[in-house]
């Protein structure tokens, strides 16, 4: 009889029982339906999952051959997957896929991935309205490889067994907001020498730990952080998590989340700001991996490598970038713009395009053109806003070419005091490219 190995992550109750129980009857019943199981295995074994909120779960899939990962979707019943390996989802069921912006598998090694499972709270609402209605409490995400090679699509299928709460959920970050304290401007403008309003971070987890890292600055002139460099230490791989870019440090802290959900993180001492050199400067964020037994990956069992990867404060997105200008208060041109130029946005998030205010100035007009000349979109600004954040549309009306955008600057009459000089910008809709605005 041929061997069968079971591809299984079981998301656990509260009772080690119910898990044990759980996986015991998954595996027996692929054992007698005779499916082929998928030969991909995956670490860990064990996350709860709430059932009104998100949860993110850090998993590592071993033992691939030549397969990349394809698709992943969530549904309520499973169906044999013949001709390909294992089980896949049953279409009449199906929660939702995972969005792009969320879809964060990075290759680990030659023959592994990991993989951040970011679950929607609107996946979860549908799954506990489906248990409300006497279906099954639990439910499955279903990652789908493909072979590179012409062989058959493997799945891998995630039990995930919904909890009231967060209890014994994965310590994870689910949403950060970064700003100044009271002021409610994504971009700050500031005078040489100015103390800085103080900062902080609003952040929404799951599960319980340690919040643990660092505040630092991007000086103006140095090279501006990719969007890997934003991510949270424990969501990149293993052998990933020492190549990010790092910066000044200006403060680090150390905290214990309890269960609550919701958490103000002060920022750095605002005496410790920078602001003597004129100048874009960024505040980052910057969150280490902390020790999570509810977030950990045993990679030798799964032949990914040796010893267990612990992954609390996962999260599924880049960190907000925090950004402030130092400069004088009246420019004869408008020259401290931001974007600046060649800024590459992702397929998601807000576009906020920010200047310095022009003595005498009574309204401002901000112009963005295609690659052409032609407009794509003009807007009349009052005096004493500094910015400006574009409609949803300016991606789809930019295609993929390059725009242009620029600010004059008009006194009461009309006439023209100062002009910024053009700047570009263009979209991608590649996850490398994807950036998290700033709030």
């Amino acid at each position: 009889m041929a061997k069968i190995e079971v591809s299984v992550v079981h998301c656990y109750g509260s009772a080690r029982r119910s898990w044990w129980l759980g996986s015991f009857v998954l595996a027996l019943i692929l054992l007698l339906t005779g499916q082929a199981a998928a030969q991909i295995r995956v670490n860990p074994t064990g996350v709860n999952v709430s059932t009104q909120t998100p949860t993110v779960a850090f998993l590592t899939f071993g033992s691939l051959n030549n397969q990349k990962p394809a698709e992943a979707t969530w549904c309520g019943e499973l169906i044999p997957a013949t001709p390909d390996l294992g089980q896949k989802c049953n279409p009449a069921t199906i929660f939702g896929v995972i969005p792009a912006r969320y879809d964060r598998t990075t290759q680990s090694g030659t023959n592994a991935y990991t993989d951040i499972m970011t679950l929607p709270a609107s996946v979860s609402r549908r799954a506990y309205q489906a248990a409300a209605r006497g279906e099954a409490s639990s439910f499955f995400f279903v990652r789908r490889f493909v072979s590179t090679v012409g062989g058959p699509d493997e799945f891998v299928v995630v039990i995930c067994r919904m909890t009231g709460g967060m209890a014994g959920s994965p310590f994870s970050l689910t949403d950060v907001e970064i700003g100044f304290f009271g002021v409610d401007k994504p971009i700050l403008f500031s005078r040489p020498g100015e103390k800085l309003p103080q900062i902080e971070a609003k952040i929404t987890y799951t599960g319980t730990g340690r919040l643990r890292g660092r505040w630092e600055v991007v000086m103006p002139g140095e090279e501006p952080p990719a969007a890997r460099d934003l991510l949270t230490e424990a969501t990149l791989p293993i052998e990933q998590r020492d190549t990010q870019r790092h910066y000044t440090q200006l403060e680090r802290f150390n905290v214990f989340l309890p269960g609550r959900g919701q958490y103000t993180l002060p920022g750095p001492d605002p005496d410790k700001l920078p602001v003597r050199v004129a100048g874009e400067y960024m505040v980052l964020l910057r969150i280490e991996a902390s020790k999570d037994e509810a977030a950990r990956s045993d990679l030798a069992v799964i032949g990914a490598g040796p010893g267990v990867v612990y992954s609390g404060a996962v999260a599924g997105f880049p960190m907000p970038i925090l950004r402030y200008f130092v400069g004088a208060g009246a420019v004869a041109t408008i020259t401290q713009l931001t974007p600046p130029a060649d800024r590459i946005f992702g397929a998601a998030g807000a576009i906020d395009f920010a200047w310095m205010d022009v003595e005498r100035a009574q309204v401002y007009h901000l112009e963005i053109t295609d690659s052409t000349g032609k407009s794509v979109l003009s807007a009349l600004l009052s005096p004493g806003m500094g910015t400006y954040r574009a409609p949803s549309w300016l991606r789809e009306r930019s295609g993929a070419g390059v725009l242009r955008w620029r600010v004059i600057a008009l006194d009461e009459t009309g006439n023209q005091l100062a002009e910024s000089p053009w700047r570009s910008l263009r979209f991608s809709g590649s996850g490398a490219d994807a950036e998290r605005p700033s709030p």
